[in-house]
């Protein structure tokens, strides 16, 4: 393949003007293009570090070569430092530097990589074996396709460079066309080579060989994305990480086809479509994906950004930015940008998402980023990558995380691995100080649990959620949770034990790192930057409280200090306890109470015990509500139950008394 007809062929896959495109940086995106050059600089003098967006496992200490790049080089006993170095996403910075300023120390430098890389990392070297795994090829077609891209009219880009470049290419597509199986078309690997597979069929000389490259690729992308995305749109293995690398992978090879003008699979685009408002339904208020599973804090407004744009959708929009980033703009080019920036963003219509196929649950107060947001699961575990959370709740508001799963902070099996992956990590329960999931190694289990009794209910005053799972079953308990949320600012979580015997029960509270965890008068209080938290637990049975220091990793090889809740408590027969956490602006806290009612029964005239029906009372400021919560059948024959003044009849009712309401109530759960 010649160097002009590379380029021939290619312009106008992905930015279609670089000219353009280099406008539009320098008038709009400087301070991300800054930090792209650094990357840049420093991967021109060998020295790489792993800190990008999207750099899935990052690092912080940079490795340098003096002299010729060992490939190879694996610092510590973490290989994922060779993972990501032999994908080399610096390689496309060192493009947009090129594009953005011309100079050719970064052409130079590329093409001497490309050519040193090709020449000693070789596929049929069984020493090389760590940088030919599928996931890597798949991100090489795609990095070195993009990098390529950018470096049109340098004298460095030389018949030879673009020789070694195609014969690559076309060796790695080759290695994909030759694997592909179950584990593929289950995994994120399967969709992150195919992905590869296809740009190469779109940017290598046109042959029959390279059109079968893009239609073998198509065809097992359809074949993933029906198996790994679920009606909901949730990529299956549980990780909104992992979900964006997937929901990246699709999206790029939705674009490309549109700017090479092949037709995609029936139901693609929408499957795409679909998670792409996933992560609007999730997205935090600061704009991060949840740290859910192996996931890190990353801010996932670009890719919602770029999905606005390739679908031209203003409601996805309104999760992105409001004008183009950097990386998107280099993926649709300035024109599309300019078309992005005065699309109007549209409010979407509800705040709350049920992702009943997946198990997620959110809801929000409002939308805008000092809105409280609330995150609810009770689903499968999703492979490797998924954590022990079931029943997990995640909480932020006024721009703060409150309640926070605490991340993974590393892949390597041992003490570490566990302390962020087993449910202690996650707010969550325990039964008898023994794990409804146990961890086999950093990615298979022995033991498994699964999520039943999902309900939810929404409208513009309330959120409800509730699961349960069997992790427990062999011991004779079935563990619940409900959530309901009064929104704005008020929650309740009740837990329930159902079990006829006797047993110890834990619940876990991660406190987000920025706050301080105190205890006054019954309550547990954060006092965060923004915001300032106060909670009540409140159970028939004693408990003990005990507050200790944990971990909350945000990004991979880092962890801060965090503060830990652990509520013990022992139950004969069924137990329940209910946990009530009130959410206020630092500063401008309302006054807070939560209690316990008596529930009687309107027809019988006796007291329901409390493992029939339990009620609180709860008032915040001048706010006041009765909920009365159901554990088992109470209605007979014909009854309603009596709380505070309250009558009604259901399985989970709320009375808003400031509005007056003492009879019916909002039944949230029959």
């Amino acid at each position: 393949m010649s160097v002009k007809s590379f380029f021939e062929q290619n312009r106008g896959a992905f930015f279609s003007d670089r000219d353009a495109a280099v406008a539009y940086v320098k008038a709009n995106c400087r301070d991300e293009f800054a930090s792209v050059l650094l990357t840049a600089d420093a991967a021109v003098e060998q020295k790489f570090v792993f800190q990008l967006r999207w750099d899935m496992e990052q690092t912080t200490v940079p490795v340098v070569f003096d002299g010729p790049i060992d490939w190879l080089r694996q610092p510590g006993d973490d290989p994922e430092f060779a993972y990501a170095f032999n994908r080399m996403p610096f390689w496309v910075c060192m493009g947009q530097a090129y594009a953005m300023t011309g100079d050719e120390k970064y052409a130079k430098a590329f093409a001497g990589q490309l050519v040193h890389w090709v020449d000693t990392v070789r596929r049929d070297d069984s020493a090389c074996q760590k940088a030919w795994r599928t996931i890597e090829a798949g991100f090489r077609m795609d990095y070195w396709g993009k990098a390529m891209c950018y470096f049109e009219g340098s004298p460095h880009i030389t018949e030879e460079v673009m020789d070694k470049f195609a014969a690559s290419m076309t060796d790695h597509a080759e290695y994909i066309m030759d694997n592909w199986n179950s584990y593929n078309l289950m995994s994120n690997w399967g969709v992150i080579a195919n992905r590869g597979l296809f740009f190469a069929g779109c940017l290598l000389p046109e042959t029959e060989r390279t059109a079968e490259y893009r239609r073998e690729a198509l065809r097992r992308l359809d074949a993933e994305r029906r198996i790994q995305v679920y009606a909901d749109g949730v990529q299956w293995e549980q990780s909104p990480m992992y979900h964006n690398e997937v929901f990246r992978c699709l999206l790029e090879v939705v674009l490309l086809a549109h700017q090479k003008g092949i037709a995609l699979p029936d139901g693609m685009e929408e499957s795409v479509r679909r998670m792409a408002m996933v992560d609007l339904a999730w997205q935090k208020p600061n704009g991060s994906e949840p740290m859910m599973g192996d996931s890190d804090d990353i801010d996932q407004r670009d890719i919602l950004t770029l999905a606005a744009a390739v679908f031209r959708d203003g409601v996805l929009k309104s999760a992105g930015y409001p004008t183009m980033d950097f990386d998107s703009l280099w993926m649709v080019g300035a024109q599309a940008a300019e078309e992005y920036d005065t699309m109007p963003a549209v409010c979407p219509e509800k705040t709350d998402f049920a992702l009943h196929d997946s198990g997620n649950y959110i809801f929000r107060d409002r939308w805008g980023a000092d809105g409280a947001w609330v995150r609810f699961h009770c689903g499968m575990l999703g492979a490797g990558h998924g954590h022990a959370d079931q029943l997990h709740i995640d909480v932020s508001a006024f721009g703060e995380d409150v309640l926070t799963d605490s991340g993974r902070y590393t892949y390597v099996y041992g003490p570490v691995r566990r302390e962020f992956k087993d449910p202690t990590a996650h707010n969550t329960t325990t039964v008898d100080g023994e794990y409804f999931y146990i961890t086999a190694d950093s990615w298979e289990c022995s033991k498994l649990c699964r999520a039943v009794n999902r309900v939810y209910c929404s409208n513009a005053r309330y959120g409800y959620a509730e699961g349960g799972h069997l992790g427990y079953y062999e011991k004779g308990v079935f563990v619940n949770r409900r959530l309901i949320f009064l929104k704005p600012d008020v929650l309740v979580i009740a837990d329930e034990f159902y079990s006829g015997d006797s047993h110890d029960y834990r619940q876990f509270f991660h406190w987000g790192e920025t706050g301080r965890v105190s205890e006054e008068s019954g309550l547990i209080r954060w006092d965060g930057e923004k915001c300032a938290a106060r909670m009540k637990q409140i159970s028939a049975v004693p408990m003990q409280v005990f507050q200790h220091p944990g971990r909350i990793s945000r990004h991979y090889n880092h962890a801060q200090e965090n503060t830990v809740t652990e509520t013990v408590l022992h139950g004969e027969g069924f137990t329940s306890v209910f946990t009530v956490l009130a959410l206020d602006r630092r500063g401008a806290e309302e006054r807070f109470s939560a209690e316990k009612l008596p529930v009687y029964s309107n027809f019988k005239g006796i007291q329901f015990l409390d493992q029939q029906i339990e009620a609180l009372h709860i008032t915040k400021g001048g706010r006041s509500w009765a909920i009365a919560v159901a554990h088992e059948e109470y209605a007979s024959p014909t009854d309603t139950f009596n709380a505070g003044g309250c009558t009604g009849f259901g399985g989970v009712v709320v009375f808003d008394e400031a509005a007056g309401e003492t009879e019916i109530g909002t039944v949230l759960a029959r």
